[in-house]
């Protein structure tokens, strides 16, 4: 947009606030990407940068925006509520239990659906899909491996998004994908001596294999995925209510 769309008539920071909202609304600016830069946006619009500064921190206040130390300010968009006893990620789950979740994104990229996972999507064997291999841990302790498998077309713009900033549940909320249920399996197995040296532990143990899809309100299965779990570290519980 131009110079022109920032005038006297009222507070400067409030306009820049509503530019801003502007261009998200109007998907300018996606969930989970980064803004323009402070500077960028005080040389574009010809004012001070702690003008711009308070702009941004109404949108933060509002929970529209969303600032990460040395990274950058990011659009969160809207959010839905979610009950984690059900369906939730890692992340959700650990803050549910008052724990300090962290994750590491080892590996994100894009690849070819292939027979296996045309499959599992219902896509075919030349769609993309994105591949996420990524390192989870509670209080600085490894807790899990994740390799995460999601059709291109669900989130399109997914490898623009730091996934060190948001959850992919929160992903999933910003594009208004709603996960509803799930299907897990459970295996033991041993991981090669990369991966167990990752999560802390000798090669020679197990390691709990989860194997989960799960679907959306429209019953398509948005998302496969392996989790290799220490058992050491993890209790998991299973209710049954009878009918």
């Amino acid at each position: 947009m131009s110079q022109e769309e920032i005038n006297y008539q009222s507070p400067i920071y409030l306009q820049l606030r509503e530019v801003i909202r502007t261009k998200i609304e109007e998907g300018e600016y996606l969930p989970g990407l980064a803004i323009p830069s402070e500077n960028d946006l005080a040389d574009t619009y010809g004012i001070n940068r702690m003008t711009v500064r308070s702009g941004i921190d109404a949108l933060v206040n509002e929970g529209i925006l969303k600032r990460v130390q040395g990274k950058g300010v990011y659009v969160v968009g809207n959010k839905v509520e979610r009950d984690l006893e059900t369906l939730g990620g890692f992340t959700q789950t650990m803050r549910a239990k008052n724990t300090h979740p962290h994750t590491k994104v080892i590996t994100k990229a894009l690849r070819k659906a292939g027979d296996k996972y045309s499959l599992v999507f219902g896509i075919k064997p030349e769609d993309d899909i994105y591949y996420i291999k990524r390192l989870c841990s509670a209080d600085d302790e490894p807790i899990s491996l994740e390799e995460i498998f999601i059709p291109k077309y669900m989130v399109p713009k997914l490898e623009g998004i730091d996934l060190g900033v948001f959850s992919i549940y929160e992903v999933y909320d910003f594009y208004g994908i709603k996960v509803t249920r799930a299907w897990q399996t459970l295996d033991l197995i041993q991981l090669e001596q990369k991966d167990a040296r990752m999560l802390g532990i000798d090669a020679s143990l197990s390691v709990m294999l989860f194997e989960c899809t799960s679907y959306d309100d429209k019953d398509c299965v948005i998302e496969f995925a392996r989790t290799y779990t220490r058992g050491d570290k993890c209790n998991f519980n299973v209710h049954f209510n009878k009918k």
